[in-house]
């Protein structure tokens, strides 16, 4: 119907001025162009934006997108909410933003197929929201509140696109007021777009991705820069997870993130930089993960450090750094993340919510001058049983998964700092001379003859997630050389 439309017009143009047109100025769609080379076209934009722009300047519009002051209690208070209360079904993805003035109403078909017609500015109450999808046939992709805006989408990936044309209709806004403001789509044309099945179809298409046992679950992987952490949040992402890749090396993090949305598409995985025993810093990580994506679904409290050494002689500096990472950190995380996860589910509905801790082996049984560590693996277990019969009323389920030995990481087999190398030098091998004696060793106390890999702990959370009868349990992951009894 459009094309046809287009066409009329074309033909009544070449009639008048005996030339074809080289711009077409298509109501609420858009600019097209045509000539014979790409630099010619190149140049006829560039002719039509400097138009505008004298427009602009003489108008006093400015060309910056205009934003209010952001306010981020608003954030913590109201997205966690809304991956519900915006929901159909479960839990969706909400992206935040400083405050800019939304558009009232729909300026273009794909403002209609992306963000819905109307926004939503009402208080984040389940009534108020309920309410609006009455009326208007379908809950809001676009929330606007005093110190921020908020934008949903079953995915991080939907969820930023909505926020992109959100912008853009604030955009289209603020610049026509230098041509007498803005002229939203009409009611009837309104009506047709969003009643019509190929704008449907093309926006499924357009925002498709392969489904996974995680699809559209928010995870926090912290740790995940390298080693189990690493293959865990690579090996999520592969079920459908949108991954938060937390480590205290950013870089480290950055670059796994980069490689998951290489691999798994646009706005899958992004990383924070958190350093999980200082509690300023894990409450920064959780506001910067609720104002990106609206919250979490599975938080996976995976970093941890090791220093081995005997009791007779080990520093306390020694044993209390590896106890506040291990034990202390895993209690941090935990108080933030399942602050956030209650939020979400303040309207008692969605799937249930996962916290596992990746704890070890010698969280099982003690470790021969390892006392540290092994202490507070022990300790995280006790932690583990009891946070999960405290948040079962908030619909969280919490458990552990117990790895063994990860031969292959660079915690194990760094040349000059992994547990090999500490190993031989302490002398917990007896009779050992070199790291791969120290090696050989300990995959001969493995009845399956290997180390844990990342995707053997991976599987393990999964199962986690999905076993909806699970809570407080520690899963050994150690190919039989710890059994539980």
């Amino acid at each position: 119907m459009l094309s046809t439309a287009v066409r009329k017009e074309l033909v009544f143009y070449r009639e008048k001025h005996k030339r074809n047109a080289s711009m077409v100025f298509l109501q609420n769609h858009g600019v097209f162009v045509a000539a014979d080379t790409p630099g010619e076209i190149d140049a006829i934009y560039a002719r039509i934006v400097k138009t505008f722009q004298a427009a602009y300047r003489k108008a006093g519009v400015k060309t910056e997108l205009q934003y209010g002051r952001l306010d981020g209690k608003t954030i913590m208070a109201c997205a966690p909410k809304l991956r519900i209360l915006a929901s159909d079904g479960d839990r969706i993805a909400v992206t935040s933003s400083a405050p800019f003035a939304v558009a009232p109403e729909p300026l273009s078909p794909d403002h209609i197929v992306y963000t819905k017609s109307f926004p939503y500015r009402g208080a984040v109450r389940p009534a108020a929201l309920d309410a609006f999808a009455k009326t208007k046939g379908y809950r809001p992709l676009v929330i606007s509140r005093p110190g921020a805006v908020f934008a949903c989408g079953s995915s991080l990936r939907n969820a930023m696109t909505a926020m992109i044309m959100a912008k853009d209709g604030a955009m289209v806004v603020q610049l026509s007021k230098a041509f007498g403001g803005p002229r939203y789509l009409d009611k009837r044309t309104r009506l047709f777009v969003e009643n019509w099945e190929l704008e449907s179809y093309r926006k499924a298409i357009s925002l498709a991705r392969k489904k996974g046992r995680l699809e559209g679950k928010l995870a926090v992987v912290t740790g995940g820069a390298q080693g189990f952490g690493q293959g865990i949040a690579e090996t999520l992402a592969a079920e459908g997870a949108t991954v938060v890749v937390a480590d205290m090396n950013l870089a480290g993090a950055q670059a796994v993130a980069a490689g998951i949305c290489a691999r798994q598409g646009s706005f899958t995985s992004f990383a924070v930089q958190v350093d999980v025993s200082n509690e300023k810093s894990v409450a920064a990580m959780m506001g910067q993960i609720v104002a990106t994506c609206g919250g979490i679904d599975l938080f996976v409290s995976n970093a941890g450090v090791l220093r081995a050494g005997s009791v007779k002689t080990m520093a306390l500096s020694d044993f209390d750094f590896v106890t506040r990472v291990n034990y202390t950190g895993y209690f941090l995380c935990v108080k933030h993340a399942s602050a956030v996860m209650a939020a979400q589910n303040a309207d008692g509905r969605g799937s249930l919510m996962d916290i596992v801790q990746v704890n070890s082996k010698s969280g099982l049984e003690g470790s021969n001058r390892n006392g540290a560590y092994a202490g507070g693996k022990f300790g995280a277990i006790g932690l583990t049983q009891s946070f999960a019969k405290e948040l079962v009323a908030d619909r969280i389920k919490v458990n552990a998964v117990c790895p063994g030995n990860y031969f292959e990481g660079p915690l194990w087999s760094d040349e000059k700092t992994g547990l090999f190398k500490q190993y031989l030098d302490a002398g917990k091998v007896p009779g050992a001379k070199s790291i791969a004696d120290v090696k050989k060793y300990y995959e001969s106390l493995v009845p399956m003859g290997r180390g844990c890999m990342p995707e053997d702990v991976a599987r393990a959370i999964v199962y986690c997630v999905e076993q909806a009868y699970e809570t407080g349990q520690a899963i050994p992951v150690t190919g039989g050389q710890v059994m539980l009894s």
